[in-house]
């Protein structure tokens, strides 16, 4: 593993299959009475985070938490930063308190490698998703899942996802989830379709590793995987289509689209869901919809990024003989 984890598109084959491997050991703390690992103890790491987030920010917490870290929380709204303070401060003040690594979830894309390049702070730096750029822990947590899902949890370690075919659908101009996504799956030698009206598509996407449509209906019965991705209008200054009814109308997910898909094929969203607009509840609340495994994925994938980052060499889980038994 290199120092920090900026963007997907930093990790070789070889890095992700490790990391998903990995996360596969940590899964199995979950099972354990007590959750909890020392692997950590000792090690601080703050979570800065920028913008609004609930999954993400509890996710880190928690996996830092199992880890034996000691945690730092802290939010843009309250602190100097809503003062006029600059990333540079910040981060400086945080040097001083001497942490380990800090997890970062900022506004502006490219503040997460700033802050690792910058020589401003000598801590280990996780992007946890920076404007519409890269979300890398989230490409992973939704890769895990497809490996568990589409190949099995014992079946799927030390391999990727080689042949098959996910299709991402919705708002990708805005989504740094498609992205990473894109660059992430491409590696581990999946094939990408990215499916959209022609105005949420964006400009320069014949440059990436996958394949564009804008028919829904004729991409799902050769899908493995189909990801919704939420519109996000925080991020929008335009009418970028001309109402909801018919966004929903050809490009929404629906319980005779998800007919329309393979027996094995699994639904995917990474959350938060807009029901009725980008997925109807009967598909959300169905059997093959994995948004709440992946966010318990989500603190395996990152415990297993700490881990990786922070803990050194040695076995992540030990095993005691009972438990081998």
């Amino acid at each position: 593993m290199q120092r920090h984890l900026i963007s997907a598109a930093d990790l070789t084959r070889d890095d992700a299959v490790h990391i998903l491997d990995t996360a596969e050991e940590m899964a199995r703390v979950a099972d354990r009475p007590i959750k909890k690992l020392p692997t950590l103890r000792g090690r601080t790491i703050v979570n800065l985070f920028f913008e609004d987030s609930t999954r993400t920010r509890i996710s880190f917490e928690a996996a830092e938490k199992r880890l034996s870290a000691d945690v730092i929380n802290f939010s843009a709204k309250g602190s100097s930063v809503s003062k006029g303070e600059s990333l540079k401060d910040t981060a400086q003040t945080l040097e001083a308190m001497g942490v380990d690594a800090v997890v970062i979830r900022h506004g502006a894309s490219g503040a997460p490698y700033r802050l690792a390049n910058s020589g401003w702070i000598d801590a280990a730096v996780i992007n946890a998703g920076d404007g519409t750029h890269q979300h890398p822990t989230q490409a992973l947590l939704d890769a895990f899942t497809m490996r568990r899902r589409l190949i099995g949890r014992d079946a799927g370690l030390g391999q990727d996802l080689s042949g098959k075919r996910i299709t991402v659908v919705g708002d990708v101009l805005h989504s740094r989830v498609a992205r990473s996504n894109v660059d992430l799956l491409h590696t581990l030698g999946a094939e990408v379709t990215l499916v959209a009206p022609p105005t949420l598509v964006p400009v320069g996407v014949d440059s990436w590793p996958c394949v564009v449509s804008y028919d829904l209906d004729s991409t799902l019965p050769k899908s493995d995987a189909v990801m919704m991705l939420r519109v996000q209008r925080e991020r929008m200054n335009a009418a970028f289509f001309p109402t909801e009814r018919e966004y929903s109308r050809r490009y929404g997910l629906d319980g005779d689209r998800m007919a329309r898909l393979p027996e094995h094929a699994i639904v995917m969203h990474p959350g938060p869901m807009v029901r009725g607009m980008e997925i109807t509840a009967e598909v959300a609340d169905s059997d093959r919809c994995t948004a709440v495994e992946q966010v318990a994925n989500g603190v395996s994938i990152r415990m297993a990024v700490l881990y990786l980052l922070l803990g050194g060499n040695e076995p992540a889980v030990t095993h005691s003989r009972t438990e081998e038994k």
